[in-house]
């Protein structure tokens, strides 16, 4: 939607028609983006869908949306695509965010206590992903959600299908937790709150931490801790199971192709190979190879199933070794 801005600037007559083409120009630049039957055709959809909305009240909201370019950008060059598991590391083990983590830990201990209790996650994995989707709550995202899942939806034909699902769980939501559709914030793909859950995902997964209460994961850090155990737990983690350990090699070993994130093979399997676990596991564990880049050489690690259930949160494998290095730093001042 085109924010026109007015200028009170003296613009010489003989350059006022030039003027108004450059204006009539950025506005059709701007609507050509979004296709208006488009956003009529799934108003109407949607509404025939759910029967808590009208038409009408569906365009009013969606007249409100913006479509914002640099999302577009940003979700076509992801940093997980791009980036080493080195400076993927330097963002998220930074000695401030393991501070921040101990420091919700204390402030939150008896929730996460109990919730880890009931679900049998650790508390360490819980604070975790807490720590890197939102740095413990203080990033949450500055996009409008409704922007975000507008812009993708209709302007982003690679994934429009699933963006528009998105939007439409968007709206459910808005209704089921009473949340304002046209100022909710998150990131530029539609994640929101301390969890970064998709709509999709709020709706499925989100749990209040009191019993039939509301579930705020936009401020409440407890909703939050029991949503992010519950996510975990309906992905089948695996309680008191390792998650993953550093492999040693016992010999050169090269041509080594990149393995499936889901463990398909055992433990045993990659020590008959020359690959020992720093620490000592179970030989018929289900695992896999992890490989990664760093300070210029390859680290490998075996991936335990639970570390599989980690990367359905985010399927990146840089992604999780984040959360489980993170949680193992805000793990060692549990005691302090």
């Amino acid at each position: 939607m085109l924010r026109i801005i007015y200028l009170t600037t003296y613009i010489h007559p003989m350059r006022k028609s030039l003027f108004g083409i450059l204006i009539t120009l950025i506005s059709l630049a701007s609507f050509a983006q979004i296709e208006p039957s488009a956003v009529e055709q799934f108003a109407a959809s949607f509404a025939a869908k759910e029967k808590n909305f009208t038409k009408d009240e569906v365009l009013s909201i969606l007249r409100q949306a913006e479509f914002q370019q640099d999302i577009i950008d940003k979700i076509s060059r992801p940093a997980e695509g791009t980036m080493t598991w080195e400076r993927y590391r330097k963002i998220f083990l930074k000695q401030g965010r393991i501070d921040a983590g101990i420091e919700f830990y204390k402030e939150h201990k008896t929730t996460l206590e109990k919730v880890s209790a009931d679900t049998g996650v650790p508390t360490e994995i819980i604070l975790g992903i807490i720590g890197v989707e939102t740095y413990f709550g203080r990033i949450k995202g500055s996009y409008k959600v409704l922007d975000a899942l507008y812009t993708l939806g209709f302007g982003y034909s690679r994934r429009g299908k699933f963006f528009k699902s998105e939007l439409e769980k968007f709206l459910t939501l808005s209704k089921l937790e009473d949340l304002e559709a046209t100022e909710v914030l998150g990131s530029y793909a539609g994640a929101m709150g301390y969890t970064q859950f998709m709509p999709s995902s709020y709706i499925a997964y989100a749990k209040s931490f009191e019993e039939n209460g509301t579930r705020d994961l936009m401020d409440s850090p407890e909703d939050a801790i029991a949503s992010v155990a519950n996510y975990l737990k309906v992905h089948r983690w695996k309680k008191g199971q390792p998650i993953t350990s550093r492999a040693e090699m016992t010999r050169k070993i090269t041509g080594l192709r990149k393995q499936a994130l889901r463990p398909k093979n055992k433990v045993s399997d990659y020590t008959k190979i020359g690959f020992n676990p720093a620490e000592e596991l179970q030989a018929d564990l289900p695992a896999t190879m992890l490989i990664f880049d760093k300070d210029g050489d390859t680290e490998h690690w075996f991936g335990l199933y639970n570390f599989y259930v980690i990367t359905r949160y985010n399927h990146s494998p840089l992604y999780a070794m984040a959360v489980y290095q993170l949680a193992e730093e805000i793990k060692k001042g549990f005691g302090e």
